[in-house]
């Protein structure tokens, strides 16, 4: 019991980590993490990784304030449509295959991944 607490721990600090530098983190590693090693359905990976994000974010965007370096004007903008996103997402969660869960996210990971390597 306690190796698989051990585990939940080093994912979070390591999501942490990733999300203080990156501004992101959450999604990209909870979700593998959870789904691959702790063997969660893929579902309740995806939706546990959100409820993760939250303190993730209220942190770094306490230590980003103090730097001065959050550009309210579009954060308040994008934050309108991710949270009609995220309604919408949320509640279409379990109506998509694992499958193409899975392919769509991973796919969404590739994606990201190159064209930050190639810009």
């Amino acid at each position: 019991m306690y190796i698989r607490h051990l585990k939940f721990i080093i994912i979070g600090f390591i999501t942490g980590l990733i999300n203080g530098l990156f501004g992101s983190g959450g999604g990209i590693l909870v979700v593998p993490a959870l789904t691959f090693i702790l063997h969660f359905q893929d579902y309740k990976a995806h939706a546990t990784a959100i409820a993760i994000i939250l303190p993730l974010t209220i942190i770094s965007t306490i230590v980003y304030l103090k730097n001065n370096i959050i550009r309210f004007d579009i954060a308040i903008i994008v934050g309108i449509g991710a949270m009609i996103g995220s309604f919408i997402g949320a509640k279409f969660l379990k109506k998509v295959p694992v499958t193409i869960l899975r392919k769509v996210f991973g796919g969404l990971i590739i994606y990201t991944a190159v064209r930050m390597i190639i810009l």
